[in-house]
Protein backbone atom coordinates (compact mmCIF):
# COMPACT_ATOMS: atom_id res chain seq x y z
CA UNK A 1 0.00 0.00 0.00
CA UNK A 2 1.15 3.58 -0.77
CA UNK A 3 1.11 6.18 2.08
CA UNK A 4 1.80 9.84 1.57
CA UNK A 5 2.40 11.71 4.84
CA UNK A 6 1.96 15.50 4.91
CA UNK A 7 4.35 17.17 7.38
CA UNK A 8 7.82 15.77 8.64
CA UNK A 9 7.66 17.29 11.99
CA UNK A 10 7.40 15.01 15.43
CA UNK A 11 4.95 13.32 14.73
CA UNK A 12 4.79 12.93 10.79
CA UNK A 13 8.66 12.02 10.77
CA UNK A 14 7.64 9.56 13.44
CA UNK A 15 4.74 8.14 11.78
CA UNK A 16 7.07 7.72 8.97
CA UNK A 17 10.01 6.16 10.20
CA UNK A 18 7.45 3.96 12.42
CA UNK A 19 5.50 2.62 9.44
CA UNK A 20 9.03 1.65 7.67
CA UNK A 21 9.93 -0.06 10.69
CA UNK A 22 7.03 -2.54 11.35
CA UNK A 23 5.66 -2.41 8.07
CA UNK A 24 6.20 -3.57 4.36
CA UNK A 25 3.89 -0.10 3.35
CA UNK A 26 5.83 2.25 1.03
CA UNK A 27 5.81 5.71 2.71
CA UNK A 28 6.35 8.98 0.70
CA UNK A 29 6.30 12.27 2.28
CA UNK A 30 6.31 16.13 1.68
CA UNK A 31 7.31 18.93 3.89
CA UNK A 32 7.56 22.43 3.64
CA UNK A 33 11.16 22.70 4.04
CA UNK A 34 13.04 20.99 1.53
CA UNK A 35 16.19 20.27 3.00
CA UNK A 36 13.77 17.98 5.76
CA UNK A 37 12.36 15.59 2.95
CA UNK A 38 16.15 15.01 1.85
CA UNK A 39 17.19 14.38 5.04
CA UNK A 40 14.10 11.69 5.58
CA UNK A 41 14.88 10.17 2.22
CA UNK A 42 18.79 9.83 3.69
CA UNK A 43 17.67 7.84 6.25
CA UNK A 44 14.81 5.74 4.63
CA UNK A 45 12.05 7.13 7.01
CA UNK A 46 10.37 7.83 3.41
CA UNK A 47 11.13 6.00 0.03
CA UNK A 48 10.54 9.24 -1.85
CA UNK A 49 9.35 12.66 -1.64
CA UNK A 50 5.19 13.15 -2.24
CA UNK A 51 5.24 14.69 -5.63
CA UNK A 52 1.44 16.38 -5.75
CA UNK A 53 0.85 13.82 -8.96
CA UNK A 54 1.41 11.07 -6.46
CA UNK A 55 -1.47 11.90 -4.14
CA UNK A 56 -4.00 10.19 -6.40
CA UNK A 57 -2.33 6.80 -6.08
CA UNK A 58 -2.14 7.20 -2.31
CA UNK A 59 -4.57 5.01 -0.51
CA UNK A 60 -3.77 6.71 2.97
CA UNK A 61 -3.65 10.08 3.18
CA UNK A 62 -1.86 11.03 6.87
CA UNK A 63 -2.15 14.82 7.82
CA UNK A 64 0.59 15.79 10.32
CA UNK A 65 -0.30 19.58 10.05
CA UNK A 66 -1.39 22.22 12.35
CA UNK A 67 -5.36 22.21 12.37
CA UNK A 68 -5.51 25.27 9.63
CA UNK A 69 -3.02 24.27 7.37
CA UNK A 70 -4.66 20.77 7.59
CA UNK A 71 -7.64 22.02 6.48
CA UNK A 72 -6.47 24.55 3.88
CA UNK A 73 -4.11 21.34 2.41
CA UNK A 74 -7.60 19.26 1.48
CA UNK A 75 -9.32 22.23 0.81
CA UNK A 76 -7.05 22.95 -2.25
CA UNK A 77 -6.50 19.34 -3.39
CA UNK A 78 -9.94 17.99 -2.35
CA UNK A 79 -10.36 16.57 -6.04
CA UNK A 80 -6.95 14.47 -6.49
CA UNK A 81 -7.58 12.20 -3.95
CA UNK A 82 -8.08 8.71 -4.49
CA UNK A 83 -11.59 7.44 -4.75
CA UNK A 84 -12.22 5.25 -1.40
CA UNK A 85 -8.85 6.73 -0.03
CA UNK A 86 -8.82 7.16 3.39
CA UNK A 87 -7.20 10.44 4.83
CA UNK A 88 -6.42 10.94 8.43
CA UNK A 89 -5.18 14.58 10.28
CA UNK A 90 -3.38 14.18 13.56
CA UNK A 91 -4.53 17.46 14.59
CA UNK A 92 -4.56 18.01 18.15
CA UNK A 93 -8.35 19.68 17.85
CA UNK A 94 -10.71 18.00 16.37
CA UNK A 95 -14.35 19.91 16.16
CA UNK A 96 -12.46 22.80 13.71
CA UNK A 97 -10.64 20.11 11.30
CA UNK A 98 -13.50 17.34 10.95
CA UNK A 99 -16.53 20.29 10.49
CA UNK A 100 -14.90 21.26 7.53
CA UNK A 101 -13.19 18.26 5.81
CA UNK A 102 -16.07 15.75 6.53
CA UNK A 103 -18.74 17.31 3.70
CA UNK A 104 -15.69 17.54 1.69
CA UNK A 105 -14.99 13.76 1.80
CA UNK A 106 -18.63 13.03 1.35
CA UNK A 107 -18.54 15.05 -1.62
CA UNK A 108 -15.20 13.76 -3.36
CA UNK A 109 -15.66 10.05 -2.48
CA UNK A 110 -12.87 9.35 -0.24
CA UNK A 111 -12.76 8.44 3.63
CA UNK A 112 -12.04 10.99 6.28
CA UNK A 113 -11.45 9.86 10.33
CA UNK A 114 -10.37 12.71 12.57
CA UNK A 115 -7.02 11.66 14.25
CA UNK A 116 -4.94 12.84 17.37
CA UNK A 117 -1.77 10.24 18.32
CA UNK A 118 -1.59 10.90 22.07
CA UNK A 119 2.05 10.70 22.04
CA UNK A 120 4.54 13.61 22.39
CA UNK A 121 8.12 15.30 23.91
CA UNK A 122 8.42 18.58 24.43
CA UNK A 123 10.69 19.05 21.15
CA UNK A 124 9.40 19.41 17.51
CA UNK A 125 11.09 19.02 14.35
CA UNK A 126 12.13 15.82 12.58
CA UNK A 127 15.51 15.80 14.08
CA UNK A 128 13.37 14.64 17.18
CA UNK A 129 11.60 11.71 15.53
CA UNK A 130 11.56 7.94 16.76
CA UNK A 131 9.83 5.09 15.05
CA UNK A 132 8.93 3.64 18.96
CA UNK A 133 7.50 7.36 20.18
CA UNK A 134 4.04 5.44 19.89
CA UNK A 135 5.01 2.78 21.72
CA UNK A 136 2.01 2.03 24.43
CA UNK A 137 0.46 5.49 23.19
CA UNK A 138 -3.31 6.02 22.54
CA UNK A 139 -4.33 6.65 18.96
CA UNK A 140 -7.97 8.91 19.15
CA UNK A 141 -9.87 8.19 16.19
CA UNK A 142 -13.46 10.00 14.98
CA UNK A 143 -14.46 8.32 11.94
CA UNK A 144 -17.43 9.48 10.08
CA UNK A 145 -20.25 7.55 11.06
CA UNK A 146 -20.96 6.26 7.26
CA UNK A 147 -17.39 4.36 7.39
CA UNK A 148 -18.07 0.53 7.12
CA UNK A 149 -17.00 -1.36 10.06
CA UNK A 150 -14.69 -3.16 7.97
CA UNK A 151 -12.35 -0.15 6.91
CA UNK A 152 -12.43 1.29 10.41
CA UNK A 153 -10.97 -2.69 11.41
CA UNK A 154 -8.67 -2.31 8.87
CA UNK A 155 -7.67 1.36 9.65
CA UNK A 156 -7.33 0.29 13.42
CA UNK A 157 -4.77 -3.07 12.86
CA UNK A 158 -2.68 0.08 10.88
CA UNK A 159 -2.10 1.83 14.17
CA UNK A 160 -1.75 -0.99 16.33
CA UNK A 161 0.79 -2.07 13.88
CA UNK A 162 2.67 1.87 14.69
CA UNK A 163 2.82 0.77 18.05
CA UNK A 164 -0.49 2.04 19.84
CA UNK A 165 -1.65 0.02 22.26
CA UNK A 166 -4.93 1.34 22.34
CA UNK A 167 -7.01 2.64 19.79
CA UNK A 168 -10.03 4.73 20.99
CA UNK A 169 -13.19 6.08 18.75
CA UNK A 170 -15.05 9.24 20.24
CA UNK A 171 -16.71 12.29 18.10
CA UNK A 172 -14.96 15.56 17.90
CA UNK A 173 -16.91 16.97 20.84
CA UNK A 174 -15.94 14.41 23.13
CA UNK A 175 -12.40 14.67 22.10
CA UNK A 176 -12.09 18.36 22.37
CA UNK A 177 -13.65 18.37 25.75
CA UNK A 178 -11.86 15.55 27.59
CA UNK A 179 -8.16 16.95 25.42
CA UNK A 180 -9.33 20.31 27.22
CA UNK A 181 -8.41 18.48 30.56
CA UNK A 182 -5.99 16.02 29.85
CA UNK A 183 -3.61 17.94 27.75
CA UNK A 184 -4.60 21.89 27.10
CA UNK A 185 -4.94 22.53 30.88
CA UNK A 186 -1.75 20.47 31.69
CA UNK A 187 0.30 22.86 29.17
CA UNK A 188 -1.27 26.41 30.29
CA UNK A 189 -0.72 24.85 34.26
CA UNK A 190 3.41 23.98 33.23
CA UNK A 191 3.40 26.69 31.41
CA UNK A 192 1.88 29.28 34.34
CA UNK A 193 3.62 27.50 37.10
CA UNK A 194 7.13 28.05 35.73
CA UNK A 195 7.14 31.74 35.73
CA UNK A 196 7.01 31.82 39.36
CA UNK A 197 10.25 34.24 40.28
CA UNK A 198 11.23 31.08 42.50
CA UNK A 199 12.11 29.03 39.26
CA UNK A 200 15.39 30.99 38.88
CA UNK A 201 16.39 29.37 42.06
CA UNK A 202 15.00 25.75 41.76
CA UNK A 203 18.48 24.40 40.96
CA UNK A 204 20.00 22.18 44.21
CA UNK A 205 16.02 21.86 45.21
CA UNK A 206 14.33 20.51 42.84
CA UNK A 207 13.43 16.67 42.03
CA UNK A 208 10.48 14.35 40.42
CA UNK A 209 7.38 17.10 41.58
CA UNK A 210 9.19 19.94 39.84
CA UNK A 211 10.34 18.06 36.65
CA UNK A 212 6.97 16.27 36.12
CA UNK A 213 5.15 19.46 36.04
CA UNK A 214 7.37 21.92 33.98
CA UNK A 215 8.02 19.31 31.52
CA UNK A 216 5.16 20.67 29.52
CA UNK A 217 5.94 24.28 29.74
CA UNK A 218 8.71 23.98 27.02
CA UNK A 219 6.51 23.72 24.26
CA UNK A 220 5.48 25.36 20.53
CA UNK A 221 3.85 28.46 20.95
CA UNK A 222 2.72 28.56 17.46
CA UNK A 223 0.89 25.54 17.55
CA UNK A 224 -0.13 25.59 21.41
CA UNK A 225 -1.95 29.06 20.23
CA UNK A 226 -3.74 28.07 17.57
CA UNK A 227 -4.88 24.87 19.43
CA UNK A 228 -6.25 26.84 22.59
CA UNK A 229 -8.11 29.17 20.67
CA UNK A 230 -9.80 26.82 18.23
CA UNK A 231 -10.90 24.89 21.39
CA UNK A 232 -11.35 28.36 23.43
CA UNK A 233 -14.71 27.21 25.44
CA UNK A 234 -13.86 23.83 26.51
CA UNK A 235 -10.54 25.05 27.78
CA UNK A 236 -11.66 28.57 29.49
CA UNK A 237 -14.32 25.89 31.41
CA UNK A 238 -11.00 23.56 32.55
CA UNK A 239 -9.13 26.87 33.70
CA UNK A 240 -12.21 28.43 35.44
CA UNK A 241 -12.83 25.07 37.31
CA UNK A 242 -8.87 25.15 38.44
CA UNK A 243 -9.01 28.58 39.65
CA UNK A 244 -11.65 27.92 42.00
CA UNK A 245 -10.41 24.44 43.21
CA UNK A 246 -6.64 26.05 43.91
CA UNK A 247 -8.77 29.05 45.60
CA UNK A 248 -10.04 26.36 47.87
CA UNK A 249 -6.75 25.40 48.58
CA UNK A 250 -5.23 28.96 48.91
CA UNK A 251 -7.87 29.66 51.75
CA UNK A 252 -7.57 26.77 53.94
CA UNK A 253 -4.04 27.75 53.66
CA UNK A 254 -4.24 31.24 54.55
CA UNK A 255 -7.29 30.57 56.76
CA UNK A 256 -4.88 27.73 59.19
CA UNK A 257 -7.73 25.66 58.80
CA UNK A 258 -6.36 22.24 58.88
CA UNK A 259 -9.60 19.99 58.38
CA UNK A 260 -10.50 21.49 55.45
CA UNK A 261 -6.95 21.61 53.96
CA UNK A 262 -6.91 17.75 55.26
CA UNK A 263 -9.81 17.30 53.69
CA UNK A 264 -9.18 18.78 50.37
CA UNK A 265 -5.46 16.73 50.33
CA UNK A 266 -7.71 13.56 51.02
CA UNK A 267 -10.15 13.91 48.33
CA UNK A 268 -7.37 14.43 45.35
CA UNK A 269 -5.73 11.16 46.73
CA UNK A 270 -9.15 9.69 46.24
CA UNK A 271 -9.66 10.94 43.24
CA UNK A 272 -6.25 9.73 41.90
CA UNK A 273 -7.08 6.52 43.43
CA UNK A 274 -10.03 5.76 41.70
CA UNK A 275 -8.82 6.75 38.18
CA UNK A 276 -5.80 4.47 38.34
CA UNK A 277 -8.24 1.54 39.43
Amino acid sequence: MKIGIVGLGLIGGSIAKAIKQNTEHEVFGTDLQEPVILKAKLLEAIDGKLEEDMISACEYIILALYPGAAVDFVKTRRSGFKKGAVLVDCCGVKEAVCSEIYPIAAEFGFSYVGGHPMAGIEFSGFEHSQKTLFKHASMILTPQTDMSIQEMERLKKFWVALGFSHVQLSTPEEHDRIIAFTSQLAHVVSSAYIKSPTSLNHKGFSAGSYKDLSRVAKLNETMWTELFLLNRENLVTEIDGMIERLQQYRDAIKGGKEKDLWDLLHEGTERKVLIDG
